[in-house]
C-alpha cells in the first residue's frame, strides 16, 4: 500500500474531488477569494483565524478530541491515533471518538502521515520523517484554550515524572502536597505562590521535585504528567460524549399551533395600536437616536404590556419598515407608507412580515434597558441595540427546536440551554445561556413558539426553499391561517352602552365597530364603548341613523338596549342641521335662528365667521378648524362636498417613506452551491497541474507591443503544433490563477481551447475554455 503524504499540502493534493469539495463546503472561508491551487487552500487552512472559525462549529466531543491531539503533541509531530483516542478515557464510546477524529480530518484540522521508509510503490518518503501517525494543524494550539483539557506544560526532562512512573510518584506524595496538586487540577493548572526552592512548604517541595513548574515570580503551574496521573482512567476529565438533551416532551400539535396563533393575534393587535398611536402623535427621535424612555413607558402603558414587550414590538416594527424616522427638520418616529398596505393585508400575512423581520434583524431587543459600556441605559431603536450576530443566535435556537417532531419540544428551557452549550461551547461566551432564553421569550411573544415548542408556522418560516417557486413565507401564512380562531360575526350589546366582541371580528364588522364605538379594553374579548362622540363620528362619515340601527339590530346577539336606540336618535336629530363647506370654509343651515346663534357665540370672532345670507355663514379659517371649534362648543356640524355629500375630514395620520429593512448577513462565508464547488475543485486541479508542470521559457507581458505579440505568437504556435501551454491569468474580479490549456484557436482577442488539467485518456479532451488575451499575464510551453 502506498504511504500517506506528510504535509497538509500533500495530503490535500492526494484527496479525490469529492473530499476536496466537502472541505470547501465545510470551511467556505478557504474558497474566498477563489484559490489558484491547493497550496493556497493548505495555507489558508493553517491560519489561526480560519482554524478558530472552524472550531466554533464543533461540539464538546470534537473539542475534547482537539484537546487530546494537543495533549499528545500532534501539532508538533505525528502521533499514533490510538494514543489520541486513549486519552478520551473508557467513558467515551470508541465509535463516537473515531467519528469525531474523522470529522477533524474532513475539516483539514488533522491529517494522516505515513511512516518514513515504508512506502512500497516508489513514492518519496514522508517529509516529517520518523514514524507515521496523525498530525494536527499547528494553529490549533493558538486557536484553542490556553491549557488544553486543563493540563499544564510537560515536566522537565530530569523530573521523576519523566524518568519514572508518574502515577507512582503522585501516589507517594504526602497529604499536604497532594492537597495542593488536587486543588490545581480541580481549578486549573496555574496558581499563585511566592515559594522559593529551599523553602519549607509543600509548594517549594513540589517545585523541587518537578511536579510543579514556575511560570514567573508569583505563578506556578501543575505539570501535564502530574495532571494525567491524578486523573487516572479519565486523562481529560469528564467528557460529555453525546448531546445532554433528554427525551422530548410531547404536546398536541393543534394545541401548540392554537396557542401560538393566540399570541400572534395579540402581537398584531398591539402592532396596529402602535401604528395608530404614532400616526396621531409621533414620538420625537432622541439626539443620540432611538426612542426615549418616557415614550416607551407611555406606549407600554397604553398597550398594557411591560416595557420589555414594548421594546421588542417597536424593534420588530422598525425592522419590518412599518415605522421609521421622518425626513424633516424635527425628526419623529412615525409609520411609513408601507404600514397602510400592511394594515389592509390578511392577519396571517401581517404576522409573516413581523416574524420574518424579527428572525433576520441584526438587533438584540433583550439588551433594551441594560447598561452599556458607559453605564447608560440602552434605549429601543438605538444603535446600541444593534448586534450583527443576533440573527445567527435566533437561527441556532430555532433550528434546534426544529429538530424535534411536530408538537415535541424540550422538557425544560434549561435542557435546551444545555444542549446548545454542548453543541457549540465556543459560541456565545458567558452571555450565551441568557441569549438562548431571551430568544425563546421573544419567539413565544411573537407566536413562533408555544410551550417551548416550535409551531407549524414557525417551522415553515425556517425552511430553506428547495425550488424557485417554493416560498417559505407563503407556506408559513398557510400554516397559520387554520390555527386562527374563526372570525366572529356578532357582538354582545350591554345595557351600559358597551359592546363585547367575543373573539376576532370579521373584517367588515370590525371596520364598522371602529366607526361607531371606541375600544375600551382589548384581549381575548374586546370591549367597545358607544358614546355620543362615537355615534357622531359614524354620522360624520356619511352613515345615517338607520344605518347605525341596522348594524346593532343585525349584528348583536343580544337585544339592543333602549337607551342605545334613544342615544342614536338623539345624536342624529341634532346632527347635520348645520352644514359647512370651504370658502376657505362656509356654514349653511335651513334654520336661520341656528345660524344667528352661531354668529353670536364668543367663538365666532376667533373663527372669523361672517353671515352673507340668511342661511349661509363663511369663514377664512380651514373647514376642519371651524368644525372642531363648533363641536367643542356643543354643536354637531358635518362637512359636505360640492354636491352636498358628507366628507370625511379625519386626520390621516403622519407617514414617511419606507426604509430598506436592515438584514443580518450569514455572519461568515456564504454557502457554496454544487456548481461553485465543482468549478473551484476544477480550478484547484488545474492550478496544481500548472504549478508542478515542467515549463519552458516564459513570455512575460509588459507594456510594449512586441511582448504582447510574442505572447500571441507562442499561443498560436502551440495551437498549430497541438502542444499544451501553462498560462497565468487574472479574471475580471482581479483573482490570479494558473491554468494548463491545450490551445485550439487564437484570435479575436480570445484564446480558445480545452482544459488540459482534466484530460483523460479514456474520457477524451477536457471541457472547452476561453480566455481574454489581454488578461493573460504569462505563458510557457510545457515540456
Amino acid at each position: 500500500m502506498a504511504g500517506r503524504p506528510g504535509t497538509l499540502l500533500d495530503h490535500l493534493r492526494a484527496q479525490d474531488d469529492a473530499t476536496l469539495g466537502a472541505l470547501l463546503r465545510a470551511r467556505p472561508d478557504l474558497a474566498l477569494p477563489a484559490p489558484a491551487d491547493t497550496g493556497v487552500v493548505a495555507t489558508r487552512a493553517g491560519v489561526r483565524t480560519s482554524v478558530g472559525r472552524a472550531l466554533e462549529d464543533l461540539d464538546a466531543l470534537h473539542l475534547a478530541v482537539v484537546d487530546a491531539l494537543l495533549v499528545a503533541g500532534a501539532d508538533e509531530s505525528p502521533v499514533p491515533p490510538e494514543s489520541v483516542l486513549a486519552l478520551l478515557g473508557p467513558a467515551v464510546p470508541r465509535q463516537a471518538a473515531q467519528a469525531a477524529l474523522d470529522r477533524l480530518r474532513a475539516l483539514a484540522l488533522a491529517w494522516d502521515v505515513g511512516a518514513a521508509g515504508t512506502l512500497d510503490d516508489g513514492e518519496a518518503e514522508s517529509s516529517d520523517g520518523g514514524a507515521g501517525g496523525i498530525r494536527a494543524a499547528p494553529a490549533l494550539r493558538d486557536a484553542s484554550r490556553r491549557n488544553p483539557a486543563g493540563l499544564g506544560r510537560p515536566a522537565p526532562e530530569s523530573s521523576a515524572l519523566r524518568t519514572g512512573d508518574p502515577a507512582a510518584v503522585v501516589a507517594a506524595l504526602p497529604d499536604d502536597q497532594r492537597a495542593v496538586i488536587d486543588a490545581l487540577d480541580r481549578d486549573g493548572p496555574v496558581g499563585r505562590s511566592r515559594a522559593r526552592d529551599g523553602d519549607d512548604n509543600p509548594v517549594a517541595r513540589l517545585l523541587t521535585s518537578g511536579i510543579l513548574r514556575r511560570v514567573d515570580d508569583e505563578t506556578v503551574e501543575l505539570t501535564r504528567e502530574a495532571g494525567l496521573a491524578l486523573r487516572g482512567d479519565h486523562p481529560l476529565g469528564e467528557i460529555a460524549a453525546a448531546d445532554p438533551m433528554p427525551a422530548p416532551r410531547e404536546h398536541d400539535p393543534d394545541t401548540v399551533d392554537a396557542t401560538a396563533a393566540g399570541e400572534a393575534l395579540e402581537t398584531l393587535r398591539r402592532a396596529e395600536g402602535v401604528i395608530t398611536a404614532w400616526s396621531a402623535a409621533p414620538p420625537a427621535v432622541l439626539r443620540s437616536g432611538g426612542l426615549g424612555v418616557r415614550d416607551l413607558r407611555r406606549l407600554a402603558k397604553d398597550l398594557e404590556i411591560d416595557e420589555t414587550g414594548a421594546g421588542l414590538l417597536v424593534e420588530v416594527l422598525a425592522a419590518a419598515s412599518l415605522v421609521a424616522v421622518s425626513e424633516d427638520g424635527d425628526p419623529v418616529w412615525c409609520p411609513t407608507t408601507t404600514a397602510d398596505r400592511w394594515l389592509a393585508a390578511p392577519p396571517e400575512t401581517q404576522w409573516v412580515a413581523l416574524a420574518r423581520a424579527w428572525l433576520e434583524m441584526p438587533r438584540q431587543p433583550s439588551s433594551i434597558g441594560a447598561r452599556d459600556s458607559n453605564d447608560k441605559l440602552v434605549g429601543p431603536l438605538s444603535d446600541e441595540v444593534r448586534r450583527p450576530w443576533a440573527s445567527q443566535v435566533r437561527r441556532r435556537v430555532l433550528d434546534r427546536l426544529a429538530e424535534f417532531g411536530d408538537g415535541a419540544g424540550p422538557r425544560s428551557l434549561d435542557d435546551l440551554v444545555a444542549s446548545l452549550a454542548w453543541r457549540a461551547p465556543r459560541r456565545g461566551g458567558r452571555a450565551r445561556d441568557d441569549l438562548v432564553r431571551a430568544v425563546v421569550r421573544e419567539a413565544t411573544a411573537l407566536g413562533v413558539v408555544a410551550h417551548d415548542t416550535l409551531a407549524s408556522a414557525g417551522r415553515e418560516l425556517l425552511r430553506t426553499p428547495t425550488r424557485p417557486d417554493d416560498d417559505p413565507d407563503a407556506a408559513a401564512a398557510a400554516a397559520l391561517r387554520p390555527a386562527f380562531p374563526a372570525p366572529v360575526g356578532h357582538v354582545l350589546l350591554q345595557a351600559d352602552l358597551t359592546a363585547v366582541a367575543p373573539g376576532r371580528l370579521e373584517p367588515e364588522l370590525a371596520s364598522a365597530m371602529d366607526r361607531v364605538a371606541d375600544v375600551e379594553s382589548a384581549g381575548g374579548a374586546t370591549v367597545y364603548r358607544i358614546s355620543e362622540g362615537s355615534i357622531r363620528r359614524a354620522l360624520d362619515l356619511g352613515w345615517t341613523a338607520a344605518d347605525v340601527h341596522e348594524l346593532f339590530s343585525t349584528r348583536s346577539a343580544t337585544p339592543v338596549p333602549q337607551g342605545l336606540t334613544y342615544l342614536v336618535d338623539d345624536v342624529a336629530r341634532r346632527h347635520g342641521r348645520l352644514r359647512g363647506g370651504s370658502a376657505a370654509s362656509f356654514l349653511r343651515s335651513e334654520d336661520e335662528a341656528l345660524l344667528a346663534e352661531v354668529v353670536s357665540r364668543p367663538e365666532a370672532e376667533a373663527l372669523e365667521l361672517r353671515r352673507i345670507a340668511p342661511t349661509v355663514v363663511i369663514s377664512t379659517r380651514p373647514l376642519a378648524d371651524v368644525l372642531d371649534a363648533l363641536r367643542a362648543a356643543g354643536l354637531s356640524p358635518v362637512a359636505e362636498d360640492a354636491e352636498g355629500g358628507v366628507l370625511d375630514l379625519r386626520p390621516r395620520g403622519r407617514r414617511t417613506a419606507p426604509r430598506r429593512p436592515e438584514r443580518a448577513g450569514s455572519g461568515g462565508s456564504p454557502r457554496l452551491s454544487d456548481d461553485q464547488v465543482a468549478a473551484l475543485v476544477a480550478q484547484l486541479r488545474a492550478g496544481d497541474k500548472a504549478a508542478t508542470a515542467s515549463r519552458g521559457p516564459a513570455t512575460v507581458p509588459g507594456s510594449t507591443r512586441q511582448t504582447a505579440s510574442a505572447t500571441v505568437a507562442v499561443l498560436a504556435d502551440a495551437a498549430r503544433s497541438g502542444r499544451t501551454v501553462w498560462i497565468g491569468y487574472v479574471d475580471a474580479q482581479g483573482t490570479a490563477s494558473q491554468r494548463v490549456v491545450r490551445p485550439l484557436r487564437v484570435g479575436g482577442g480570445l484564446l480558445e481551447g480545452t482544459d488540459a488539467a482534466v484530460e483523460d485518456d479514456d474520457a477524451g479532451p477536457g471541457p472547452s475554455v476561453s480566455f481574454a488575451l489581454h488578461r493573460i499575464t504569462s505563458v510557457s510551453v510545457l515540456a
